[in-house]
This record gives C-alpha cells, structure tokens and sequence, in this order.
C-alpha cells in the first residue's frame, strides 16, 4: 500500500473538465516530482489531492483512508500540507509568529529549535515580519510551517518560482535532505532541471492527463518527451 494514491480522478473548474482519469502513487518517504507545460493540471492535481477542489470522480487514498471530499483542514489533520505557490505569508506577522500559529491545531507540533536548525536563515529573521522577507526566505517560512505541523506528506506548488539560481540550489538541498529524514514530498515546478535533480520518480501531465511517468534517469534519456512536455 503507498502513502498517498490516486485513482481515476476527474476534476472540474465550473463546466470545465480539467482532469482526466489522473492516477498516481507516492511512497513513504520518496519524492515525486509532477511535470508539464503550464496549464498541463498539476495545481489542479494537488489541490484536488488536498481537498481544495473536490474530484467529481475517483478516489483518493492517504496510508489507505479515502480522503476525496474530506476539508483541507481534516486532510491536514491526518499528516498532509499543501504550501501554495503563493506562499500565504502573514505579513503583519513575524517569522516566529507565523510559525507558532500554524503549530497552534498541530497534533504534535515541531519545536522551534528543530525548525530554526533546519533552517538556520529563519533563526537569524525570527523576529523579522513576513512582509519584510525575501522572496526565498518566504517560500522557506512556507515550508516551515508545513514541517512544524510534523506532516509526513508535504505538496510543494512551485516552489522555486522566481527565486535566484543560489536560494533554489538551498531549497533543493533543504527538500533531499527532508527526503533523507523520513518525509514525502511531491513536487509541482516548471524549473524540470531543479525538481529532476531530488524527484525520485516522475509524472508528466499534458492537457489534464498523465502521459508519462517513470524516472528521472529515464527521462533524461527521452529527448523527444522532454521537447514535446516540457520544452527542454
């Protein structure tokens, strides 16, 4: 049984059927990586895992428990966090703020020490307010409060968008090295070279469906595929 399963889901924005038959497994403590052009499905794919979006079909499964039509917040609950790509900082907040409140529902919470050693920069800030942070100290705060929660599956959304090539070759370290201490990631991102370089398997969607999946090993070794999905 994998940690997280996905069968057969359809998943519509209004009358606009988004996707299509889209199935997938994660394993503990691997890291998928979901790749594609824009407008391929991936957000649409992890917010229908996480119950943003509500599946109009098929099933999804967390260490075995159907979980489509849950609410986020009862999703969370059972050990899942989404960081959007949007990050959802609270800027009037501090760093330290913004952690403690997102520990606040945890069932076991991380302390701030183990969050601070995971992310030394955070340490240096915590006093710092959201709104006053860099792009890449944002997206670290975001996955942060993801790990205080202690989830054992994190659902990265583009996690690299717009950052320098220095903080996104931090942030792939900080993502292996979480993979390394027993988490689960699955990773959106447009950046292929970045998310190939820690995914231990890959999904590629095109216009809602999953038209590949395999190894990044493999991937590489498919020029044609990478052209056509994803424009390298």
């Amino acid at each position: 049984m994998s940690l997280l399963e996905v069968d057969a889901i359809n998943s519509f924005y209004g009358d606009s059927h988004i996707l299509f038959d889209v199935s997938l497994r994660v394993e503990e403590t691997e890291c998928v990586a979901l790749l594609g052009r824009n407008g391929a499905g991936k957000t649409t794919t992890l917010r229908s895992i996480m119950g943003v979006l509500t599946p109009a079909s098929g099933t999804v499964r967390l260490d075995g428990k159907p979980i489509q039509g849950l609410p986020p917040y009862a999703i969370a609950r059972m050990g899942m966090q989404l960081v959007v790509e949007e990050r959802g900082i609270f800027g009037a907040l501090t760093v330290e703020e913004n952690l403690r409140l997102a520990a606040l529902s945890a069932p076991s919470a991380w302390s701030l020490e183990r969050i601070y050693a995971a992310f030394p920069r955070l340490g240096e800030r915590r006093r710092s307010g959201g709104r006053t942070l860099s792009g890449g100290e944002q997206q670290m705060l975001a996955i942060a409060r993801a790990l205080i929660r202690d989830a054992r599956i994190i659902l990265l959304d583009e996690p690299f968008e717009g950052l320098a090539p220095l903080i996104v070759r931090d942030l792939v370290r900080v993502s292996r090295e979480l993979v390394q201490q027993g988490r689960t990631i699955v990773v959106v991102e447009q950046n292929v070279v970045a998310a190939l370089s820690f995914a231990d398997r890959v999904y590629v969607l095109n216009n809602g469906h999953v038209v590949w999946q395999g190894t990044p090993d493999e991937l590489h070794h498919d020029p044609v595929l990478m052209k056509t999905h994803l424009g390298v």
